[in-house]
């Protein structure tokens, strides 16, 4: 049982069985006759006081969870002192129920008055009053009929009044210590706000048969509760229970989802994992152009506030730089999907829509906790690194990447070609041609950028040849020579914003390496990151060099967490976790609850709080942790009797001898029992030995 502040257990969603209205203890021992004397002054005093603090009117009071001695003078002072309160306010007879804890288990010494608590506060939760056992009449000195009070001798409902449901739940120590506390039901809470339409479930337990036992568990109680709320499930695992090394999640929607799938268990949603405790760090990895497409982050915009905050402010300060309203593009109505899917394609649209998406991604993650320990980007995904690591602020950011869309979107159309080569046959491709190295995203992956007349070419030569290609969904020939003439005009552009050395590092695309503050602050750095070769492979293997990582992609699709499992530097603790995947509006959600489950499964634990901070929820009572029991018990070694202890001891009677064979015969007993009856033998022959040697 846990005391605490009313107000605070709302706030924190818990479980409240019951509210301590008041309470007061006195000590009367030096007015009493004797040291074991009750006193009907002292008691009816501390009562009193307990109900004045409470500020209740004792007639307003259901039952008393009395001391109950259970002896002749006792019990009869005890009612005497509550009448004397009670009987002071109103006429009422026989109106407040009595009982006590003590004909359930006895005397309990020092844990009296508690067990009695615990008891009254268990009664108002069920809203039932538990009988007083073996009560056939009461004691002839006390006078029930003329008191408020009666005994409470069968279960019986605890009907509500005018007022809530309240008890008294009395101690009195020997000595001359009286105590009394004053209890109210807890009070009816509003319904709960409403929640996700998804729901993320999570176990642990420290071995794998625990964590069977407690999906078993668990599953049974979704079965026999169908009703419960599934939020608040979700809410009271990731809350209120401790983080252990064998983990398992799952994503469901409702409380006969998430039964069937725990049941079954062979369904790709419930994910297992052990992860042992250590600290990790989270790599934010930024997607670039060609991830983009109509409606992308729409299920977050419309189910996380705080995404859809981040989205709303950087559409409001792109307004006056595009001339148009982002979200029309990327929120389109249905009948205008295909007009949006088309504007998508210009790169004056197509960058600030990724920026805007992977910006408010990343922004949500934080509040949830998930903070990053480095960043890379992809092409334009570096500039969103930048802006958290403080190089832009987000309104200078958001200028620099709508002009640099707007400058690529005035150049020549371009394409560029996905092909299965390294770094020095890709430069062996362009070398002789009109051609670029746009990136390098691999040890076989690379990507050549140039006019469209000689991609296609290339492209016809690789099919000849039985190479496989794949062309991008890019309207310009990014990273490639044609990028030239923008580029005295950019570097005027960004040298307008103040720029600042970065405070979390990222991985720079021109280098490989990390992101240095003098290139960081260099207009001219910018220029060279539009027009150069996207070294994204060496940026990955500068941050694999850092073990147990965990990269975390924001942007749409999972391209960069393909590209991080197929790199040869990648260790097995190294995960790659997707935020959207490659998911449609409606499993965006799923996709994002499922990320932060991974992650969860990977050692990171988010700010629950945060991630709750839109609606409220409370913690359920659900089933314990499933402790594997282990027999410790030491058995002792059989005694050996001598032979001078044989010779001496004299034979049983039959009658024993029968006794002893049906005894043997009996089912076996517990080591304690065992240990008993031998030591019992052992003493048995040892006084016979004694008696023979009289």
């Amino acid at each position: 049982m846990l005391l605490k502040r009313l107000a605070d257990a709302i706030d924190d969603g818990d479980v409240i069985y019951a509210v301590i209205k008041g309470s007061a203890v006195n000590n009367d021992g030096a007015l009493k006759v004797g040291y074991t004397a009750p006193s009907v002054d002292g008691q009816a005093k501390v009562i009193a006081e307990a109900l004045s603090v409470a500020s209740i009117k004792p007639e307003t009071v259901n039952y008393v969870e009395a001391h109950g001695t259970g002896t002749a003078l006792g019990d009869p002072i005890e009612i005497a002192a509550l009448t004397k309160v009670f009987g002071a306010r109103s006429e009422k007879k026989n109106y407040c129920a009595v009982g006590s804890v003590k004909t359930n288990i006895g005397h309990l010494d020092a844990a009296a008055g508690v067990a009695g608590l615990i008891k009254t506060v268990l009664a108002l939760k069920h809203r039932e009053i538990p009988p007083s056992l073996h009560f056939k009449e009461p004691n002839p000195k006390i006078d029930f009929a003329g008191s408020p009070f009666f005994i409470n001798a069968t279960l019986r409902d605890w009907t509500a009044s005018e007022t809530p449901r309240r008890a008294g739940v009395s101690s009195f120590g020997i000595g001359g210590t009286n105590a009394h506390v004053v209890l109210e039901e807890a009070p009816v809470l509003p319904e709960l706000d409403l929640s996700r339409s998804s729901q993320l479930l999570l176990l642990s337990a420290r071995t794998a048969p625990a964590l069977e036992a407690m999906t078993d568990r668990l599953a049974n109680y979704l079965q026999q509760n169908p009703g419960v709320n599934l939020a608040d499930v979700c809410h009271t695992l990731q809350v209120g229970r401790k983080k252990f090394d064998y983990r398992r999640m799952l994503v469901c929607h409702d409380v006969a989802d998430a039964w069937s799938a725990l049941v079954a268990r062979d369904s790709p949603r419930v994910l297992t994992q052990v992860q042992k405790p250590r600290a990790r760090g989270v790599v934010f990895m930024f997607s670039g152009q060609g991830a983009q497409r109509v409606n992308m982050g729409r299920g977050l915009y419309q189910s996380e506030p705080k995404f859809r905050a981040q989205v709303d402010r950087c559409v409001e300060l792109l307004r006056p730089l595009l001339g148009f309203d982002l979200r029309d593009v990327l929120y389109p109505a249905a009948e205008q999907i295909e007009t949006a899917a088309r504007r998508l394609t210009q790169t004056a649209v197509t960058q600030p829509a990724l920026f805007v998406i992977e910006y408010a991604l990343a922004q949500l993650w934080i509040s949830w906790g998930v903070r990053p320990a480095a960043m890379i980007g992809h092409s334009l995904g570096e500039y969103v690194a930048a802006c958290l690591a403080g190089v832009f602020t987000l309104e200078e950011a958001l200028t620099i990447v709508g002009a640099r869309g707007r400058l690529m979107q005035g150049l020549p159309t371009g394409a560029m070609l996905a092909v299965p080569f390294g770094e020095e046959e890709a430069r062996l491709i362009v070398r002789d041609g009109n051609l670029s190295l746009a990136s390098i995203n691999g040890p076989r992956t690379c990507v050549i950028s140039g006019a469209v007349t000689e991609v296609e070419t290339l492209e016809s030569r690789l099919n000849a040849d039985g190479v496989s290609s794949r062309r991008l969904q890019t309207s310009h020939a990014f990273h490639s020579a044609l990028m030239e003439p923008i580029l005295e005009e950019f570097v005027q552009i960004v040298r307008r914003a103040k720029l600042q050395s970065p405070a979390i590092p990222y991985a720079s695309n021109l280098t490989g390496d990390w992101i240095k503050p003098d290139e960081a602050v260099d207009p001219r750095y910018w220029a060279k990151h539009l027009r150069e070769t996207v070294r994204f492979s060496d940026g990955l293997a500068r941050l694999l060099a850092e073990p147990e990582r965990v990269f975390l992609e924001l942007g749409p699709g999972h391209t960069l967490c393909t590209l991080l499992k197929s790199h040869p530097q990648r260790q097995t603790d190294h995960a790659g976790v997707a935020s959207l995947g490659a998911v449609g509006q409606g499993e965006e959600q799923q996709a994002l609850l499922k990320a932060l489950g991974q992650l969860w499964q990977a050692g990171i634990e988010p700010n629950w709080g945060s991630f709750y901070e839109h609606e409220k929820r409370r913690r359920l009572k659900l089933p314990t942790y499933p402790f594997e029991r282990e027999r410790c018990w030491v058995d002792p070694a059989p005694r050996k009797i001598s032979k001078s202890e044989i010779a001496t001891s004299e034979p049983e009677p039959v009658s024993t001898q029968v006794k002893q064979q049906n005894a043997h015969a009996t089912p076996a007993l517990s080591a304690p029992e065992r240990l008993v009856r031998m030591q019992l033998e052992i003493i048995s022959k040892q006084l016979k030995v004694l008696q023979s040697k009289r």
